[in-house]
Formats: C-alpha cells, structure tokens, sequence
C-alpha cells in the first residue's frame, strides 16, 4: 500500500493506479472490479478492517464488496440513492446501458448483489471523513472529505487519467458511463467549493496541484 495522507493508503495496482482502492483508518473504500479480488485480498491480509464503504455502486468500485464483506464480517455501505442497485433491484450502469463497452464491463466486472447494511446521507461520518453526496456520475455517487486536512477521495466525480493513454490528466467521467453530465459539472463544483489540499480519484492518481484543478474548474460549460 502506498501512504497518501495521515491514516489513508491506496492499495497498489501495477503498472499504474488505474482502478483505485483505498483504506481509510481500518475503512476499506471501493473494491474494484470483479477480477481484482487476489490483488486486494493480498493488500488487506493481516490488516483490521471495520467496513467497506463504496464511493458509487458501478462495476469497477463494487466487484469485490460481497466477497470482502463475507469474508472478513463486516458491514457495506453505500448512499442511500444506490442501495437499490448494489442490492439488485435495478441496474448499476444507468447510462447507455446498451452500450458494447458497457456490455462488456457488466459481464466481466461487475460483483454480485450484496446487503447493504449502512444506507449512508448527507453528513454522516466515515472513518473521520464527511460524507457529501455528490451525484451525476452515479445516483449515489458520494464524496469523503475530511475538513482537518481537507483531503477528499471523490470515486469519480472527477478522473486523473486518459483512459486512452493511462497518462495523468483531470478530466470529467466519460459521457457513456454518466447518467446525467451536467449534473455531475455541479458536483465537481461542490468538490471544488470545499477547498481540498488533495483529491484521490477513483481512477489515477491522487491530485495534489490544486491550481490545475481550479484551472480545470474554470474550463467547464456552465
């Protein structure tokens, strides 16, 4: 695992962070996709862990939460907006369902239905993280900030990365994989009114230049 900030690791992913998965305290946040179950199980050995708290429910964050939460006892959590879907009741991927891409990540990604036994809201507190729900990428889409040194993991309300050239880069969630883009514009504003010292993206890097993200803040249609 790699030390991000006081308390909070990115568990490793080789060549590069691409899918990330993160622990906040003894708080498991995100669990890949389905295939990643050897990498984070080997991440997590011999470490206490109270509970595994997903930003959104989307294949790529939810793959291994049955598994984990089976296999170490612990409770999942999940904005009360996504308990329907990670407990079965409706799709994960509600944008361009139909999509060959997003076909193909729901038959290779996406994790079993599990109960969600923490419906999460507005304000509640997760490993001395806020919890601010922050839609448009996902209906439950959430992010965790802590104000002490405000330091905010943010699923994918915002990416760090080209998902054609794995490189470094803020961008917004790709149309086919947000349900309503405009709506999550006013997300990354409300990441953005909140003043982080570092964002820990769903995919790639962590961001620590908050000057690019202001710039990137400033880029987007109204």
């Amino acid at each position: 695992m790699k030390n991000l900030a006081p308390g909070v690791w990115r568990l490793k992913e080789l060549p590069a962070p691409t899918i990330n998965v993160y622990l906040a305290e003894d708080v498991l946040v995100d669990a890949g996709r389905r295939w990643d179950r050897r990498r984070i199980f080997a991440e997590i050995e011999g470490r206490e862990i109270s509970m595994l708290a997903l930003t959104h429910v989307h294949p790529d964050h939810q793959g291994v939460a049955k598994d984990v939460c089976e296999a170490r006892g612990i409770p999942l959590a999940c904005h009360a907006d996504d308990v329907d879907a990670m407990e079965g009741r409706r799709p994960m991927q509600e944008a361009a369902a139909d999509n060959l891409v997003n076909r193909a990540i729901k038959r290779i990604w996406e994790g079993p239905p599990h109960r969600v036994d923490r419906v999460l809201r507005e304000g509640d507190e997760v490993a001395g993280f806020r919890v601010i729900h922050a839609p448009g990428h996902c209906r439950g889409e959430v992010i965790f900030f802590r104000e002490s040194d405000r330091v905010a993991i943010c699923g994918d309300v915002i990416r760090n990365m080209s998902y054609a050239t794995a490189l470094p880069g803020i961008k917004e969630p790709p149309g086919i994989f947000t349900y309503d883009p405009a709506e999550n514009r006013r997300s990354i504003r409300k990441l953005a009114d909140l003043n982080p010292s570092m964002i820990l993206p769903g995919h790639g890097p962590a961001v620590t230049d908050m000057g690019k993200f202001e710039r990137f803040v400033a880029t987007l249609p109204s």
